[in-house]
């Protein structure tokens, strides 16, 4: 394709990805060139390959790197994406033979994080964790300035350039860390106050694109940023949302999470994913239509461990039956308590016995009534609903 021909600010990419056995290569792929596109870049091919164990020096090895420089040529692309994580050494040796760009997961789930941030505590936790992840590669970029400055006009304190702007990024990221402290302790005391309140606190989890935002702006009517991307939104909103049989609920959209979260985002999102560890209830919204559903939900919930929130009870929620054809419906546990909802945030079927599940739930939180009535209460609203849902 011509220069004059590409979408403007589009990159072309070529994306590897290595199987070292025990993975579906073929979801982690559609994964990788999903997070390509919402970085903004073309997909032009994806390379493949078979090893045992990652190489030293290039992640690849050396025949695999040549048949990746092939397809840069035959593309005409200009940024390599492998989907691991890469050494610095690794990217350097890489971006040597390739002569381009080289980046790895953890940079491209940056990329798109700092694409999608809008609010200020966004902007700074997405900031804290591209210095953290450039800490490690600062060499790269000042590898010309290494020695001691010296001659005239130019002698220092006795520092190199590379310790000088790891010393200024050391700074910069304990201001981060000191302001995001000051917004967490505020976030504190507003949660607080709703305790006091006893509001039940829910928040919205799950894989990225399951359609939380979505399923949030069914319930709230908030207006949430939602897309058929992975990371539409990334700020914590929440709302109150009124129940006619309990009263107000507060519930909360977070980031959506995704397999092999990198671990600097989830230390610099601690505040954010902080109200998810300490919400009374879960709501695990799940894509029923994946291939995958039942991997992407072992890995929200590994990261829920990572976050501290994995106690907190959930009740899941399987969104997008509209691409099933199964009916809405809820299911209980043995002992009748409600387990799983089947909805479609989209077109609205199942939200209301979505509503009725939640103040079952807030009814035996507050104590507003007995447990046996506030339940049959519930469970006969429930009734009501499937019946007006099956209804033609």
């Amino acid at each position: 394709m011509a220069a004059a021909e590409r979408r403007a600010g589009v990159e072309r990419a070529i994306i590897v990805q290595l199987d070292f056995g025990g993975d579906d290569l073929a979801e982690q792929i559609e994964e990788v060139c999903l997070l390509a596109r919402s970085a903004g870049a073309e997909v032009c091919a994806v390379v493949q390959g078979r090893r045992h164990a990652p190489d030293a020096a290039t992640y690849a090895g050396k025949g695999k790197v040549e048949e990746i420089a092939a397809e840069l040529a035959a593309h005409a692309a200009e940024l390599v994406i492998f989907n691991h994580e890469l050494s610095a050494a690794q990217e350097r040796n890489l971006e040597r033979a390739l002569q381009c760009r080289v980046i790895d997961r953890t940079s491209l789930i940056l990329d798109i994080f700092a694409q999608r941030a809008k609010s200020s505590e966004g902007k700074l936790q997405v900031e804290l964790a591209q210095l953290e992840h450039l800490a490690t590669r600062l060499v790269r970029g000042w590898t010309h300035l290494e020695r001691q400055t010296g001659g005239i006009g130019l002698r220092g304190p006795g520092e190199t350039q590379l310790e000088t702007d790891r010393r200024l990024l050391g700074i910069r990221v304990r201001t981060l860390k000191g302001r995001l402290a000051r917004l967490e302790r505020q976030r504190g005391v507003q949660r607080k106050a709703r305790a006091r309140g006893e509001l039940l606190s829910v928040s919205l989890v799950g894989y990225t694109n399951a359609g939380k935002s979505t399923l949030f702006n069914a319930l709230t009517h908030a207006g949430v940023y939602a897309a058929d991307q992975l990371f539409a939104t990334l700020d914590t909103t929440t709302r109150k949302l009124w129940l006619p049989q309990a009263g107000h609920i507060v519930l909360s959209d977070t980031v959506g999470f995704i397999r092999k979260l990198p671990h600097s985002l989830v230390a610099a999102f601690h505040a954010t994913l902080e109200a998810t560890a300490e919400a009374d209830l879960l709501l695990h919204v799940v894509d029923s239509a994946s291939p995958a559903r039942d991997d992407q939900v072992a890995d929200v919930n590994q990261v829920l461990v990572e976050i501290g929130a994995s106690r907190v009870p959930q009740l899941m929620v399987l969104n997008k039956l509209d691409l099933t054809g199964l009916p809405p419906s809820v299911e209980r546990d043995e002992y009748g308590r409600i387990r799983r909802v089947r909805v479609s945030a989209i077109g609205g079927q199942g939200l209301p016995l979505l509503r009725a599940a939640l103040a079952e739930i807030a009814l035996l939180k507050t104590g507003g009534t007995s447990r046996d009535a506030s339940g049959a209460a519930v469970l006969q609203a429930v009734d009501r609903h499937l019946d007006s849902d099956r209804s033609p």
